[in-house]
């Protein structure tokens, strides 16, 4: 048997400042065919997995060009055609195989490809024709297209939201998709469109139970996967929305008929989903009204795993505004206040000016005398499901008892490694301000349960009515068509 695996994969926020060109993907990870490196990325599941199944068998796998982007804005064409077409090329030169398997996301929009998954899927599809099995590891914050699910025969969804199954769920894709091409399953999909955008903490109820459920389910003879396209709401194409995905052993009416009962389950839960929010200056006033310490504040619209820059201040300044100590913040993308850190050296105190630089969404810059407590070249913190995660250079510095990691990398708060690889001891902090929506909170629960979701300003806005939507298909609670 012989497979053919390759990955392609950023999440486009279309209302984001920041384009993302070729250099993203090559900043964040690309590794040209044969040269993923011995350790799972998170944007190549599918890969990784497909190795460690492949161990101890006579199969040929053969590793295409695997390449992933920090979310941010539209991506470019030059982007997307240069490495779709690298993967394509990488498969012809693969000749006859048996098995082609993807890691893709599922909310990549290019100039002119509202839709790449579906267009990468169906240009495969014309390459191998119909009898080779094609399948695909998505993220969940996914837009699943007609084309995507036409075009190849499994399409997987993490089930987690922290991604902590990232690979659990390319084995099952492995698993499957060997399965069929030894004709053992014929996968029937069917999809119900739930009319909503949101976002699903699997952390917390309703849906930590309804995930369980999903489990059970996928034991039952005849039903091969369940997903759910929970939605990326911040990705204006027409096919934005909340999803289920239901595939059986070759019984369509079974599909179908599953599909539509969960998720009118998920509509009728639907007001349960969402955290409180509380703003800015009431999330303070509520972590310091304890009685846990730390606090920890997710600063979800300035999330850069949502394509926000990361470098906003709203939240610094009414910390400085208050004086409030014994505080850790990060991380904060600065790439200039870190080269004036590196040069001034470890130890300098020196005034900095600091964040607000991308666009209006990341507030105004802020100007501190500041310690530099610690300098550090291409620092790691551990990522999604385990994988490596860049943050580039790395400047720590200490401003009126906050202490502030800056860094070249764009990127989100996910292990706890981010703060204490650089000595910071979170346990005898009082706030810990991260840039993230969600993923921090797989780590970071572990070192308080005190969690506050701030509804702060940013890129990644939690109110979607602000958003101009002019692609989108309505309804989709709880966003409201707009007049245009």
């Amino acid at each position: 048997m012989k497979i053919f695996t390759a990955a392609i994969a950023t999440e486009t926020n279309t209302f984001s400042p920041i384009p993302t060109g070729l250099d993203c993907f090559h900043a964040r990870g690309y590794f040209p065919a044969g040269q993923h490196p011995d350790q799972m990325m998170h944007f190549a599941g599918p890969t990784w997995a497909t190795r460690l199944r492949a161990k101890g068998t006579d199969w040929q796998v053969v590793e295409g060009t695997a390449a992933g982007a920090m979310p941010a804005g539209l991506t470019t064409r030059h982007a997307y055609e240069t490495l779709r077409d690298e993967i394509l090329a990488d498969l012809k030169k693969a000749g006859k195989v048996d098995i082609v398997l993807l890691g893709l996301h599922g909310a990549m929009v290019a100039d002119g490809y509202d839709d790449c998954e579906g267009d990468i899927l169906s240009r495969v599809r014309a390459i191998v024709g119909k009898e080779v099995v094609i399948g695909a590891e998505l993220d969940p914050h996914c837009h699943f297209t007609p084309l995507m699910a036409d075009s190849a025969d499994l399409l997987i969804c993490f089930k987690e939201y922290p991604h902590t199954d990232i690979l659990d769920r390319g084995l099952d894709l492995v698993d499957r998709c060997v399965a069929m091409q030894q004709g053992k399953i014929k996968p029937s999909v069917a999809v119900f469109d739930c009319e909503m955008a949101s976002m699903m903490h699997t952390s917390r109820e309703p849906m930590r139970s309804f995930v369980d459920r999903l489990f059970e389910l996928e034991k039952q003879p005849g039903i091969i996967s369940i997903s759910i396209a929970q939605s990326f709401p911040w990705g204006d194409v027409p096919e934005m929305g909340t999803k289920v995905i239901v595939y059986t052993d070759d019984n369509p009416a079974k599909a179908a008929a599953l599909a539509q009962q969960l998720g009118r389950e998920i509509i009728e839960f639907r007001d349960l989903l969402q955290a409180p929010y509380p703003s800015v200056s009431a999330a303070i006033d509520q972590a310091l009204a304890g009685p846990v310490f730390p606090a920890i504040l997710a600063d979800s619209a300035d999330n850069p795993g949502g394509g926000a820059a990361g470098d906003s201040t709203f939240i610094l300044e009414e910390l400085l505004k208050r004086h409030v100590k014994d505080v850790v913040l990060g991380p904060l993308w600065d790439p200039v206040a870190i080269q004036i850190c590196q040069d001034a050296g470890m130890g300098a105190r020196l005034p900095l000016r600091i964040g607000g630089k991308t666009s209006p969404a990341s507030g105004n810059p802020v100007d501190v005398m500041c310690m530099v407590k610690e300098l550090k070249k291409e620092a790691i913190m551990t990522g999604l499901s385990g994988s490596p995660s860049r943050l580039g250079n790395v400047a720590v510095i200490e401003v009126e008892g906050i202490t502030i990691v800056l860094v070249t990398a764009r990127n989100q708060a996910i292990g706890t490694d981010l703060f204490t690889q650089f000595g910071i001891d979170l346990a005898r902090q009082k706030l810990i301000v991260v840039k993230s929506s969600q993923h921090f909170q797989a780590e970071f629960s572990k070192v308080s349960g005190n969690i506050i979701y701030v509804d702060s300003p940013g890129s990644v806005p939690r109110d979607l009515a602000i958003l101009k939507y002019k692609k989108v298909r309505f309804p989709k609670w709880p966003v409201r068509r707009q007049e245009h």
